[in-house]
């Protein structure tokens, strides 16, 4: 997995509250291959017509949002179905970074696992990004995953990210690499347990 340290650039105000994991991707785009990339499909029932055509109106469609690794939502953003493939959309497309005040749990987990940053920001702090982007569209924005930071024009707050999904971000590690940066612990817990109870380990003449 890519390591994560931290993204700049534009970002891209959706400000909607409680955006699911179907309407990340809507069911009947989940029959395709992973292979063939899920980002055209991201928000698809939001973002077009029913010919299938784009709302100009809509953010991501605007130019200026249309490429940012940058999302800025509102409360209880990918809640519903655990779906993995809602992360996978939001991934192919090129987002990097989702700021919003609470997430849903699992879909907050598949995003870690797929090197997406859910950060959490105090919802007066997501209402006041979105004001300033809904003002100035090419607001840059900087997102500091070591120092749990967002910043834009003189402003520069704090975000929350459980530490161990900091750490697999920043290093790029899945969960087995977890585990394997505690080997050194491990093995200490091995040989120790091993002294007090020898008679819990398999022999070596089974």
């Amino acid at each position: 997995m890519k390591p994560l340290t931290g993204v700049s650039g534009p970002a891209c105000p959706l400000g909607l509250a409680g955006v699911d994991t179907d309407q990340l991707i809507p069911a009947r785009f989940m029959k395709r291959p992973r292979s063939e990339g899920y980002g055209g499909f991201l928000l698809h029932d939001l973002r077009r017509d029913d010919a299938g055509i784009e709302k100009p109106d809509f953010p991501l469609n605007r130019p200026v949002w249309r490429g940012a690794e940058i999302m800025v939502a509102r409360r209880n953003f990918g809640s519903g179905s655990s779906r993995e493939a809602a992360v996978y959309a939001l991934a192919d497309h090129g987002v990097r970074v989702v700021l919003a005040p609470t997430f849903g749990d699992i879909f907050a987990s598949n995003a870690v696992k797929n090197g997406l940053l859910p950060a959490v920001l105090d919802e007066a702090d997501i209402e006041d990004l979105l004001a300033a982007l809904t003002a100035t569209p090419d607001l840059p924005v900087s997102v500091d995953l070591a120092e749990q930071t967002v910043a834009w024009g003189n402003r520069a707050v704090i975000f929350a990210i459980d530490p161990v999904w900091r750490e697999q971000l920043l290093n790029g590690w899945d969960d087995i690499d977890v585990t394997r940066s505690f080997a050194d612990e491990i093995a200490r817990f091995r040989d120790a347990d091993g002294a007090r109870r020898p008679w819990a380990r398999p022999s070596a003449k089974a």
